[in-house]
């Protein structure tokens, strides 16, 4: 094994072309980590923000982002029980401290990782972590969807709101999605019972008595989300919400919760199953390999793209 690995880097921020493929020392794992060779790494929007310096997350310059892993251990760390030498896993890097998967290895704490299931191939597993455990947390741990409910979805065919549906649906919700006519049929084969296009309707004035609200655009869609809602009912959010948006939730008699998303052993356990079952599937928007990470980045800042891009390493 070489002692050197490829990576692609930034040295200062900016648009894709600041990213370059260079080579660093490979890492060794420490304690309670285990080295990864990557096979494959999905893109979310916090790397393009933090490339560009919207989001200022992902620690100094030079910077190798990702978060998304799926690939084979190389090594173990002192103290490592849970995988072994050979084992295809996958999973997040702890967010946001963790950020490198765009490279030829890196060191994972052994417990944000799990076995990756058989039926998948990396660029499924590799496109799942993220977007998958944010709308896990987000559905099940914070507003504990259960069988009934009515939940909203909001940019239901991006990264996170294409797997939200199949997880609400999963958990026998009656899911609500928003997105353009474009993309209707995509989402509705995910599973979702209703559509709403945000450029044709408001869907502040067309959609009631939910249970949850998913809000991944944040701005007016909070406030407006909120109206929604039945009495009772959680608004949650991957953006700041304001203490304007607290105090209406409260004067409406619902619930305003924003979260960051968190690597967790125990939910990609469980987002490990549903894929390994056919009830969750990342939609591969596109692959690029490692060496063309700045035309990923180009297509994936377009906003216009269903599902999730992937590195290929």
């Amino acid at each position: 094994m070489s002692e050197t690995m490829r990576v692609i880097s930034q040295d200062t921020f900016g648009g894709p072309e600041v990213l370059k493929e260079t080579e660093r020392e490979r890492p060794v794992p420490g304690i309670g980590q285990v080295l990864v060779r990557v096979h494959a790494a999905g893109l979310n929007p916090t790397d393009w923000k933090n490339r560009s310096r919207q989001l200022t997350v992902a620690g100094p310059l030079p910077l190798v982002l990702g978060w998304d892993v799926s690939g084979v251990v190389e090594q173990v760390g002192f103290g490592v029980t849970l995988h072994r030498a050979g084992d295809a896993v996958f999973g997040m890097l702890p967010y946001p401290e963790g950020v490198g998967a765009f490279a030829e290895y890196v060191v994972v704490p052994a417990r944000a990782l799990v076995r990756k299931p058989e039926n998948l191939d990396h660029v499924q597993a590799g496109a799942l972590p993220l977007a998958a455990l944010t709308a896990w947390q987000a559905l099940v741990d914070v507003a504990r969807v259960r069988e009934g409910q009515r939940v909203l979805i909001h940019a239901a065919a991006g990264g996170v709101g294409h797997l939200a549906v199949q997880i609400a649906k999963a958990r026998g919700a009656y899911v609500i999605g928003t997105a353009s006519e474009s993309k209707h049929a995509f989402v509705r084969g995910l599973g979702a019972d209703e559509m709403v296009d945000y450029r044709a309707v408001d869907f502040a004035e067309t959609v009631r008595d939910v249970d949850v609200v998913l809000d991944t655009i944040g701005g007016d869609y909070g406030p407006r989300s909120l109206r929604t809602l039945r009495p009772g009912g959680t608004y949650v959010t991957l953006l700041m919400g304001g203490e304007e948006l607290s105090t209406e939730a409260q004067r409406l008699g619902v619930t305003a919760a924003a979260m960051v998303v968190e690597y967790d052993q125990e939910g990609m356990r469980a987002i490990a199953e549903l894929a390994a079952t056919g009830r969750l599937r990342a939609e591969i928007a596109g692959t690029f390999p490692l060496a063309d990470a700045a035309k990923a980045h180009e297509q994936g800042e377009t906003g216009r793209t269903a599902g999730k891009i992937v590195l290929t390493v």
